[in-house]
């Protein structure tokens, strides 16, 4: 089951496309996060929505927000991905353990060996505030993201 609006956000240390080592609890007190899951790279729905999200990247700065994108693909495989697309985001290895992130937050699917399309809006305490999972086949809506993050903006005192 896909962790739920109210949960704190499993911790997770992922290697991203150039080997950095990038840590969920590093942005903490700092920045919010959207942390999206896909199957895998240079497939057409995935790379149709990481590069909506490279087309439209100042809507998710400008709200003081970081863009982390995982899946079960090698460093190696996103290093080259995010060359031919031009991602300016981390992409981040969920390789080895394979799919370890995936399952702790609950968008594996056991019978294809991939994540499905998991979205989760993560405020700067660490706390799932949106979340939407979707089907391999079904691309997202990355204006839903936009709208959660404003929303996490008018919460704010």
């Amino acid at each position: 089951m896909a962790i739920q609006v109210g949960d704190k956000a499993p911790d997770f240390e992922l290697k991203d496309n150039h080997g950095a080592t990038v840590r969920l609890s590093a942005f903490r007190g700092e920045k919010n996060v959207v942390l999206l899951f896909y199957p895998f790279a240079f497939t057409g729905v995935c790379t149709g929505e990481l590069c909506e999200v490279r087309d439209n990247l100042p809507r998710f700065t400008d709200r003081d927000t970081q863009v982390l994108a995982v899946s079960n693909d090698s460093i190696h495989t996103l290093r080259v991905f995010g060359e031919q697309e031009g991602l300016e985001y981390p992409l981040l290895s969920d390789f080895w353990p394979h799919g370890e992130v995936s399952r702790a937050y609950g968008v594996f699917d056991e019978g294809k060996g991939c994540a499905v399309r998991g979205t989760f809006v993560i405020d700067r305490e660490g706390v799932v505030r949106w979340t939407v999972v979707n089907g391999l086949p079904d691309a997202r809506d990355l204006g839903q993201y936009v709208e959660a993050l404003d929303r996490l903006r008018d919460d704010t005192p």
